[in-house]
This record gives C-alpha cells, structure tokens and sequence, in this order.
C-alpha cells in the first residue's frame, strides 16, 4: 500500500493543533454518553441489567484493541492519513447507535465507536512531528484535556438531551460534530510521510494480541467469582498465558513485528508501562468507590446520594480531569517528567489513604476526588508525553497506543478489585457493605499507586530529561 505525503514543513500553527483538540472533544463526548443514560437505554431497548453491562463495557473492550493498531498503521502510513479513515468508522459508529432500534444494532454500533480511542495515539504521531519536544509535550497535554474534557461535557448532556429530545440526538450531535472536527484536521493538519515506508502489517501478531486483550478483559471479569468457580477460572488464566507465549514468540521472530519487544525492554519505556497501570488502578479504585459511598443510606454511614447528587458531588473532580492535561504538559517541560510524575504519585497515593479513613463529610469526598483526578491525570499524561519523546518517530504511535491499553486494562483491574471487595463484605440479605470494605480498598489503592515511585528514577536511564 502507498500513501501519497507531502514534505513536512517544519511546523504547524496553533490551528491544527486546535483541530486536533476539537476532534478530541468531540470525541471524548461521544465516549461519555452511554453510561450516565444506561437506565433510559435499558428501558427503551428492553434489556436487562445483565446486557447494559455489556453495553457499558462494549465500547471499553473494542478501544483497547484498536489503539494499537490505529497506533501501528499511523507509525506505518502517516497519522493523518490513518485518522481521517479512522473517523469514517467512528462516524459510522455514532450514526448506527443514533438509529439502533434494538440491543444487537447499538452493540454493533459500540463497537465501531471504540475506533476512537485509536485518534489519541494519532494525534500524538502528528504533534511530535510537527512541533519541537517542549511544544509537542504541551500539544500533548492540551489534546489529552480536551478529550477529557469532552468526557465531562458528554456525562453532564446526554441526560439532558436524551430526555429533551431523544436518545437518537445524543448519539448523533457529537457524531455531527466529529464529522465537522475531521474536515477541519484534514483542511489543517499537512499530510504526514509514512515513518516504516513499505513494511508489511504482522497479522499473526495483530491476531494474537487482540486475544490477549479479549481474554484479559474476561479475566478481570470473572475476578469477582473467581472462589466459586476456580477450574474455569484456572483454565482461563492458562489459556491467556499460552496466548502471551506465542505472542512474545512471534513478535521475536517477525520481521516487522507489531510491537517491537526491543523497544519495550527500554527502561523509559517499561517504567512509563508500569507507572501508568499503577497509577490508573488506584485511581479506579477509587471512581469505583466513592460513588457507591455517597450512595450508601445516611442512617449507615454513607450520605443516601440520589444519582442528580452524585452527579453534581463528582462535577468538580471531572473539571480537574479536564485541567490536569494541559497542565501536566506545562510542569513537564518546566520541570522535567521524572518530577512531575513523582510529586504526583505522591499526591495520589496520600490522597487514596486518606480518604480511607476521612470520609464521614460530603466535602471530604469531593475534596479527595478532585485531588486525585488532578493527580491521576498529571500523571498519565506526563507518562504519554515521556513515552512520545522516548522512542524513534517510528515507534510514537505504537508506544503511544499501548499507554493507553493498560490505562484500559487497569480501569478495569481497579473497578473489579472494588467490586469484589465491596461483594465479599456484603452481608447475607443486606445490599450494604461493611465500612471496613471501602477502607480496605482505599488502602490498597494508596500502596499500589506510592509503589509505582520504586521505578520513577529508571524514566530517565536511556534518554534525556
């Protein structure tokens, strides 16, 4: 295949990386619209709690195994030239969930929208290009922001939407808007040279992968019931191990292997890996918490939150999400990303201990949230931002893509850990669980995520701050 490219100029304008951040925006909405809805999808569809679950997660599952590849094709054959087709899949997706009469057609459409989580790594493949390394690190944090931010806008509108006008509309605006964010990148963004003109895809490895990530994900799933079905559950964590095996053995062996195993045996790239999971586990843990803690009936010792409550309590903390991208970008290039990620940890890992066991006000709940996704996402932003700038130009989207994998991966590991927990420490004909469940897990979570500063000092063996 050949992709038609222009000679980079040496730099681009704020307007591209504006429609850059658009496109994220856009995205990041759509993203976010079909969890604060899941009971008006549930009763307009006819499914049960069961298949809204599956609902929820279908998009999570999907993106986890597109980012990769989008990040391997744009390595291959030019960001741009990858985005733009790439959003033709997301468009297709947002406008089939838009009309999906029933739960086999949204699924359907779920699946195609995961093709989003792939723009990020894109994005990042263009910004490094085009901009210097401290100016692609703020480019970086700002289209990292906005995505977020767009998360938060999608979570505070579709609810609106959906009962103002219909569930049809808040699928289809931010799709509309996709479609308009696109012109813009494709009007905007130069056209990219391939960086690995004429290599082949690894589909071996691309297939193996893929299953990794399916069988990975039905792991954490079971994680829950584990106790009451051990064999099955062995059996699966055997299955996934052999699926390991033979990916690390065809990727040794391939000559243009999807993921070049040299690459992450790099420490920057490694201890990026490990900080990121550790990192996005504990804050997890805590999304997971601290909702089901504001719901718990104040005659316990929760605070009986209705969901407009809870909502409005969380608000904050998603404003901080927004925020945390730009800003990491800024502390990162003032101050290098080894200090910024281990002040952040720092704060992160306080935080999470805290809350476990200062959580009798409304205040100290929302404090401890905005904290740590203020934390959270100086954290993992930084870490893409050190991943971009410690690989080849060759390698940005792939090293890029699988930052975001484990963020995935660790969302999930960190939302099960909760469950279980929560499960295991609620009484036989009560559907409220002991307090000392929510300490527990908040402790976890602190120690696993201040862990993480183990490795900190190795972000810096091999390149330069």
């Amino acid at each position: 295949m050949t992709t038609p490219s222009l000679a980079p100029p040496v730099r681009i304008g704020k307007a591209a990386v504006g429609a850059l951040g658009m496109l994220a925006a856009a995205t990041g909405v759509l993203e976010a619209v079909v969890s604060p809805t899941l009971p008006l999808l549930q009763r307009e569809l006819s499914i049960s709690r069961a298949e809204g679950a599956l609902l929820s997660i279908a998009m999570l599952i999907t993106g986890a195994i597109f980012a990769p590849i989008a990040g391997n094709l744009g390595d291959r054959h030019g960001g741009k030239w990858v985005i733009t087709r790439l959003m033709t899949v997301v468009v297709a997706g947002g406008l089939v969930s838009a009309v999906a009469p029933n739960l086999p057609v949204m699924l359907l459409g779920q699946v195609l929208q995961g093709a989003m989580v792939g723009a990020m790594p894109l994005s990042f493949i263009l910004v490094r290009k085009y901009l210097p390394p401290g100016e692609s690190g703020v480019a970086i944090g700002v289209v990292s922001g906005l995505f977020l931010g767009g998360g938060m806008l999608g979570t505070l509108i579709a609810g609106p939407i959906a009962e103002g006008l219909s569930r049809h509309w808040m699928f289809a605006i931010p799709t509309f808007t996709i479609i308009v964010a696109t012109l813009f990148v494709h009007r905007l963004m130069p056209n990219d040279p391939p960086a690995r003109t004429g290599a082949k895809m690894d589909w071996p490895g691309l297939v193996l992968l893929s299953g990794i990530l399916l069988t990975l994900m039905f792991v954490l799933a079971m994680v829950p019931d584990a106790g009451g079905q051990p064999l099955v559950f062995g059996a699966v964590v055997v299955f996934l191990a052999a699926l390991v095996a033979g990916w690390v053995y065809v990727e040794r062996r391939s000559p243009t292997p999807m993921v070049d195993l040299r690459m992450l045996a790099k420490p920057a790239i490694w201890s990026s890996y490990v900080i990121t999971f550790a990192v996005c586990l504990g804050t997890s843990s805590s999304m997971f918490l601290v909702p089901q803690l504001f719901e718990v009936p104040a005659e316990a010792y929760g605070f009986g939150a209705s969901a407009t409550d809870i909502g409005r309590y969380l608000l904050p903390g998603a404003v901080a999400a927004a925020i945390s991208g730009p800003l990491s970008g800024v502390l990162a290039r003032r101050f290098g990303a080894s200090a910024v990620v281990a002040t952040g940890i720092g704060f992160l890992s306080a935080t999470l201990v805290g809350m476990a066991f200062i959580h009798t006000e409304v205040w100290h709940l929302v404090i401890g949230k905005v904290l740590v996704a203020l934390a959270s996402g100086i954290c993992v932003t930084a870490m893409v931002v050190k991943t971009a700038t410690s690989v080849d130009h060759g390698d940005t989207g792939t090293a890029t893509s699988l930052v975001l994998v484990i963020r995935v991966i660790a969302y999930a590991a960190g939302a099960q850990l909760g469950g279980a927990f929560l499960t295991a420490a609620t009484p036989a004909g009560s559907n409220i669980p002991a307090e000392s469940a929510f300490v527990t897990v908040f402790v976890i979570a602190g120690v696993v995520t201040a862990l993480s500063l183990l490795v900190v000092r190795t972000l810096s063996k091999g390149v330069k701050e």
